[in-house]
């Protein structure tokens, strides 16, 4: 328990630094971590982190700082994508799921450091 009260405590504060936290942050601990199955975690982490979305948007949205229109455009796709993604994943072996995702990090990371 105090294993997923420090991930989500550590994925609160990465998403609100940096816009990440899911993917990036919560699936990764809890699989390493806290020992969750790759499906698991990640449906784990979607439901998690769109509580923490609501709560950084709010504080956002205070300073002034959120544009609702473009976020729609952005989060309206994006939640076909999700749907996408989840039928993907569901027919994608762990060890698929775990190099593609570390092929992704990898070329953001080529991607941040040159561009």
């Amino acid at each position: 328990m105090l294993k997923l009260i420090a991930i989500g405590l550590v994925a609160g504060l990465f998403s609100a630094l940096f816009g990440v936290g899911g993917g990036i942050v919560i699936v990764p601990l809890l699989i390493l971590a806290a020992g969750f199955e790759d499906k698991l975690a990640t449906g784990t982490s979607l439901a998690a982190i769109g509580i923490t979305a609501l709560a950084g948007t709010i504080f956002y949205a205070f300073e002034g700082h959120v544009d609702v229109a473009h976020a729609a455009l952005v989060g309206l796709p994006a939640a076909g994508g999700a749907v996408a993604g989840t039928v993907v994943q569901q027919r994608t072996s762990a060890r698929g799921l775990s190099l593609a995702f570390a092929a992704l990090l990898v070329a953001l990371a080529i991607w941040l450091l040159v561009g």
